[in-house]
């Protein structure tokens, strides 16, 4: 099995693959010591491979213009902030949900939100702006 951190648009996941070369004996397996994990995903599968992601650093940097852009294609589950509400580098700005999975969108730099163009429920698109910041 091999541990390997893949970076999809910005965000890094750490996976773990095994290798399902038919021709080894599945006697040379490891005996395991509690309840089996489920079979990874056939590799590479970056993109339906994140593992109990931790929160999302910071979105994409903006650009140049404090915009804060989605990293995915999702429904808003949250908005953490207002506008005027300042903020530091990483902070939870709101969180998505995309296959049942949450992803905290953080600050990319420390600022002042000046506008929030989403809210909880609505359905938004990969690169769609979510936060601007000043």
């Amino acid at each position: 099995m091999k541990r390997l951190r893949i970076t999809v648009q910005g965000i890094a996941y750490e996976v773990t693959v095994e290798d399902l070369d038919i021709d080894t004996p599945a006697a040379a397996a490891p005996a395991p010591s509690a309840a089996p994990a489920p079979a990874p995903a056939a590799a590479p599968a970056p993109a339906a491979a994140p593992v109990a992601a931790a929160p999302a650093p910071a979105a994409a940097a903006p650009a140049g213009d404090g915009a804060v852009p989605s990293p995915l294609a999702g429904t808003v589950v949250s908005v953490d902030v207002s506008v005027g509400q300042k903020v530091a580098q990483g902070d939870t700005l709101l969180v998505l949900e995309a296959m049942k999975m949450n992803t905290n969108i953080g600050a990319p730099s420390d600022g002042t939100v000046t506008a929030v163009n989403v809210a909880a429920g609505a359905t938004v698109t990969e690169g769609q702006v979510l936060v601007t910041l000043s």
